[in-house]
Order: structure tokens, then C-alpha cells, then sequence
């Protein structure tokens, strides 16, 4: 294989984000986490304390959403969550953008509001990635810009998508695309070295893993990670070393 177990599987932060998920099933996330040696598992805000103690003797890293799915709460709300997270255990922190001040171009404001994320995050020797949800950015250029403002207020990764940001279409049902070829491409090219990047939802299989490796993400959300890492295993116990034409974005964790 183009890539080790290991090198695949510390890209993945195992999402347990799914709104019906019932604690008995994120428990069983982590366990699974633990299990198949993945960077990190994504919990819900009241959660951290629980996968905290379920992974505090593995190498699995508690990452926590704040602000999710929308990003619609105040800047000091989002402080405040951040900074509860991580003194619960969450080392990683995935905040969403105020997407309304970035479609209205408030630069001043969305900057503000990551650079605050960012140094309680800091303080707690804790991580941020910012998530730009860009089903709903009109253009590269918001992308762009959003891309040189995480780099000046502090973010340690730029993010595609929650995974969960369906938006109306004209015909009036719903879509979703998550991480698309393009965007993370995008997100790559206009990043310094220094800010990682994170591709999120459409990804479910071991060859979208590898594609967004290779376009230069160092992390993937996927709640397929079972899925994903056995086929890895399949694969490498076959002999196998050809990785299949993949494509991206069809939506969802």
C-alpha cells in the first residue's frame, strides 16, 4: 500500500457527532477509536468528560465541536464552551465560523471571534480547527480570505465542513456536498505550512482517505472508520497496492 496502517489511521477523527446517537453508542465509538488506533474520536460538548475517562489510557486524542453544527452562538458563548471542553479533557477543539458574518463579509468580526477560540484553546495546550462549512460560501474568494484570516488569528487547522450543513436547494429539497477535490485543493494552496488542513464529510472509503492525504490534508472526519481501516486490512492481507479512482463530496459524515 501507498501508506502504512498507521499513517492512515492517525489521520482520522472518529465522528460520534450524529444527533440520535444515544451514549451507549458513542461509548462504543470510542471503544471502537481505541481499538483501530485512530487519531482522535469528535464528541459533543457534554461528552468530553465521558470519552476522556473511556480513552485516558490510549492514544486516542478527545476532540470536541463548539458552536455546532451552525455556528450561530456569540463569541463569548463559544469561549466559554471551549474553555468548559478542555478543562473536561478535550485536547482538540473543531469550532464553526459565524457563517452569516462571513457571507455579510464582517471580516473584522469573524477574525475576532477565531483569534478569542484560539487563545483559550491555547491556554489549555489544546488545538484549534476552524470549520468553514463551504456548502454555504458562495465563492473561493470567501474560502480565500477565510484561509488568511485563521492563519493571523491563531487556528492550528482549517476544516471543510461539520458533515452536517445541508442547505435548500431551488427545487426546495436538500443537499450536501462536505469536501469536495476543489475545496481542499483550495484550502491547501492558500494556507502557510503551518496550518493544517482537515477535510470533513463525503469521505467513506479508503480511497477518498488516500485522495485527501495526497491533496494534502493530515486529518479526515469520518464516522466510516471501520469501514474505512478493514478495507486497509483487506487489502494489505491480499497483497494488494493499487488505490482505485476516488471522488469526494457526496455529502454527509
Amino acid at each position: 500500500m501507498k501508506y502504512s496502517y498507521a499513517e492512515l489511521a492517525g489521520m482520522i477523527d472518529h465522528s460520534l457527532l450524529q444527533p440520535n446517537m444515544t451514549d451507549a453508542e458513542a461509548e462504543a465509538g470510542c471503544a471502537l477509536a481505541a481499538e483501530y488506533g485512530v487519531a482522535s474520536v469528535c464528541v459533543k460538548p457534554y461528552f468530553v468528560p465521558r470519552a476522556a475517562e473511556l480513552l485516558k489510557n490510549t492514544s486516542v486524542i478527545v476532540g470536541c465541536v463548539i458552536g455546532f453544527p451552525a455556528g450561530n452562538s456569540s463569541t463569548e458563548v463559544k469561549r466559554y464552551e471551549t474553555e468548559r471542553a478542555c478543562k473536561d479533557g478535550a485536547k482538540e477543539i473543531d469550532m464553526v465560523i459565524n457563517i452569516g458574518k462571513a457571507l455579510a463579509r464582517d471580516w473584522d468580526y469573524v477574525e475576532q471571534e477565531i483569534q478569542t477560540i484560539a487563545t483559550e484553546t491555547h491556554q489549555h495546550g489544546a488545538r484549534l480547527k476552524v470549520i468553514f462549512e463551504n456548502d454555504y460560501l458562495p465563492s473561493d474568494d470567501t474560502k480565500i480570505k477565510l484561509c488568511e484570516i485563521c492563519a493571523r488569528a491563531g487556528a492550528d487547522w482549517v476544516k471543510t465542513s461539520t458533515g452536517y450543513g445541508f442547505s435548500k436547494q431551488p427545487d426546495g429539497s436538500y443537499n450536501y456536498k462536505g469536501a469536495t477535490e476543489h475545496d481542499v485543493r483550495l484550502m491547501r494552496q492558500h494556507s502557510p505550512a503551518h496550518v493544517q488542513v482537515k477535510a470533513a464529510g463525503g469521505v467513506r472509503d479508503l480511497d477518498g482517505l488516500i485522495m485527501v492525504r495526497d491533496l494534502g490534508c493530515t486529518r479526515l472526519g469520518a464516522s466510516a472508520t471501520k469501514a474505512i481501516l478493514d478495507e486497509y486490512r483487506r487489502r494489505e492481507a491480499a497483497g494488494e497496492t493499487a488505490v482505485k479512482a476516488a471522488s469526494i463530496g457526496a455529502g454527509g459524515y
